[in-house]
């Protein structure tokens, strides 16, 4: 019972607690995260089909300029396609790998989050922000992956196996779903 005499509800008393994780980020972890992102939200399923829907177009514009027979139109039709998903592909990787380079000078980072946000220290940086920096968040087997707003367009990873007690992973999420929408 509180002072007020009333009965703390199990929410109130998730209210006051944090949860830590200790990790080194790696480029896999952003590689996740884009891969995530281009699944769930409408803005990473538009960026990831883009280049394949271009392709797709474009070869169907083709043949009405130039008499092309149909098997050279079907070949070149699923080489461009093919080609454009490629590309797409090897752009999360490349992407990954320049947030990774971001990232990579704050070494082992500790971040401790609560309601009112979360605080990232490396070894040599830091920096804390509040929740309503993000907008909404997701999880996928190894991490959590929190999405900017509307005018900040960042991403944040942090990676379960960060987690100083189990229950910190069950915490974070608490603590996620109750500032940020889950996707």
């Amino acid at each position: 019972m509180d002072i007020t005499g009333g009965d703390l509800s199990q929410q109130d008393t998730d209210r006051g607690a944090i949860a830590e994780f200790v990790y080194r980020p790696t480029a896999a972890d952003f590689e996740e995260a884009l891969r995530a992102r281009a699944r769930r939200t409408p803005a990473g399923r538009a960026q990831a089909l883009m280049a394949p829907l271009v392709a797709t177009a474009a070869m169907l514009v083709f043949p009405t300029f130039r008499e092309t027979s149909m098997p050279v139109w079907i070949v070149s039709l699923v080489f461009c396609v093919g080609v454009a998903s490629w590309g797409t592909v090897r752009g999360f990787r490349t992407t990954a790998r320049r947030m990774f380079s971001v990232m990579e000078p704050y070494g082992e980072c500790r971040m401790v989050a609560d309601d009112r946000g979360a605080a990232t220290t490396g070894e040599r940086m830091s920096f804390t922000t509040d929740w309503a920096v993000y907008r909404e968040y997701l999880e996928t087997p190894g991490l959590f992956v929190l999405l900017g707003g509307e005018r900040a367009a960042g991403i944040t990873v942090t990676p379960k196996r960060g987690a100083e007690d189990p229950t910190d992973v069950d915490r974070l999420r608490a603590i996620l779903d109750r500032n940020l929408k889950r996707l």
